[in-house]
């Protein structure tokens, strides 16, 4: 096997500066099971991780609420909001994944070098793109620990499908994280 592309590497440290990715970790991250070099790695056990470590990071939020009312169920607005394809188009976009991202969309090979943004989206784009947020937060759990991933949801996720009572809360944990472009890690002296 060859030495990772250094695409990989380049593209998730400029997403969080604060943070150097190992070239491993980040090929990984970045390499979905569909992708033939998936047989030297790929994203689905970090995948599995960062939604775990996500949705652990939500419930806290959405338990620790004034807005949270008895009736609402907590479980709907943690899948709505997680959704793997919502998280694709909305987060998965922003941080521009489709373009770095190894993955094999679900189109027959002639299709594919042809395609626009409109026919790669049906054949998974956004699907691939949400597991590839899922990864990213799992590689940042494994490699930097939870208190940088907790950083990570609150200051650089806005959560599409969170219902507008809890918008306020979000606001407000993302402040106390020092803002959208809020320190990912502490320094302690």
């Amino acid at each position: 096997m060859r030495a990772p592309s250094p695409i990989f590497v380049e593209h998730l440290n400029s997403l969080f500066p604060e943070l150097q990715f190992p070239t491993e970790l980040a090929r990984r991250i970045l390499t979905h099971s569909s992708h033939p070099a998936a047989i030297y790695g790929h994203n689905a056990g970090l995948s599995f991780m960062g939604r775990r470590v996500i949705s652990a990071y939500l419930y806290l939020l959405l338990a620790s609420s004034p807005n949270l009312k008895p009736s609402d169920d907590i479980e709907a607005i943690v899948s709505r909001t997680l959704n793997t394809y919502v998280l694709g188009e909305h987060l998965g976009s922003r941080w521009g994944l489709g373009r770095v991202m190894r993955w094999t969309p679900t189109l027959k090979a002639e299709r594919v070098k042809d395609a626009d943004v409109a026919l790669l989206k049906g054949a998974g784009l956004y699907k691939v793109q949400g597991d590839a947020v899922a990864a990213v937060m799992g590689g940042i759990f494994e490699q930097f620990g939870a208190s940088t991933a907790h950083r990570v949801f609150h200051t650089r996720q806005r959560q599409r499908g969170l219902p507008e009572a809890f918008h306020g809360d979000a606001r407000s944990a993302c402040n106390r994280f020092g803002g959208m472009q809020g320190p990912l890690v502490m320094i302690n002296s």
